[in-house]
């Protein structure tokens, strides 16, 4: 009897060695370094990709705030009196410019911020470029002064209309005495009497505060006669967005439009 057991022969290629093979092979595929492993692909790479994200993030934020306060709403920084109690210094007011560029017109009693340059100042020479744009573009933003050109005034008399003084510091319009309940307390129409007749396309603008405010009255006789172009508004204070205490209508705070 032939008692050894029979010997068999396997293959290379056997279940039980390709099982152990193909076990191998996964596991070394998945230890292998992929393209995302090696030198330089450590926490440092990864907090160097979050920071210029949030650089990208902050870079279109700001380009965004710009465009939206060059065409929509720009903040505007009150850095005088002259608009007391409507505005006080430090106030931001937000400055609708979509408010007369489908067909609007100022009217009396608006609050607008506009342009001088040519009528409450003169043209000056070009500035440092870099500087402009610079203290521009945080105007913009309600970081800075507004430009020394900027004024924020309230529209006494538009295009057409008569506007007179009397000597008793009451302010008529086409012969109507002008209900101003906005006035600083204390204040008259104005303490100089004055008659002008507004050209078309022009604004005859006064601060609220009129013991101190420098406006129409105070460029009668330059060039312009203290009139500013209607193409100079830049566009309406709306609202006061700035500090919390004081949020609401820009044109109503202190007793509503003239």
């Amino acid at each position: 009897m032939d008692t050894e057991a029979p010997h068999t022969q396997r293959g290379h290629s056997s279940p039980d060695e390709g099982e152990e093979r193909s076990r191998f092979v996964f596991s070394g595929a998945e230890a292998a370094p992929g393209p995302g492993s090696g030198p330089g692909s450590g926490p440092a790479t990864a907090g160097w990709l979050t920071w210029r994200r949030a650089g990208l993030l902050g870079v279109a934020c700001t380009v965004f705030l710009l465009l939206f306060s060059n065409f929509v709403v720009q903040p505007f920084l009150i850095p005088s009196r002259s608009m007391e109690p409507t505005l006080a210094v430090g106030d931001r007011v937000l400055v609708n410019k979509l408010a007369y560029r489908f067909g609007g017109r100022p009217e009396r009693g608006d609050v607008v911020v506009f342009d001088g340059t040519g009528s409450f100042v003169r043209e000056d020479a070009d500035g440092n470029p870099i500087g402009d744009a610079l203290h521009g573009a945080a105007s913009a933003l309600g970081l800075a002064d507004p430009a020394d050109s900027d004024f924020v005034k309230r529209v006494v008399g538009v295009g057409g209309d008569d506007v007179v003084c009397d000597e008793n510091g009451r302010i008529k319009v086409n012969g109507v005495l002008l209900d101003e309940p906005y006035l600083f307390p204390g204040d008259s129409g104005s303490r100089v009497p004055f008659r002008v007749v507004v050209p078309l396309g022009t604004l005859w603008v006064m601060g609220d505060h009129r013991s101190q405010s420098r406006d129409s009255r105070d460029h009668l006789g330059e060039p312009g006669g203290g009139m500013v172009p209607v193409e100079k508004v830049i566009g309406r204070a709306d609202w006061i967005g700035w500090p919390v205490s004081r949020w609401g209508d820009a044109g109503s705070v202190g007793g509503g439009r003239g």
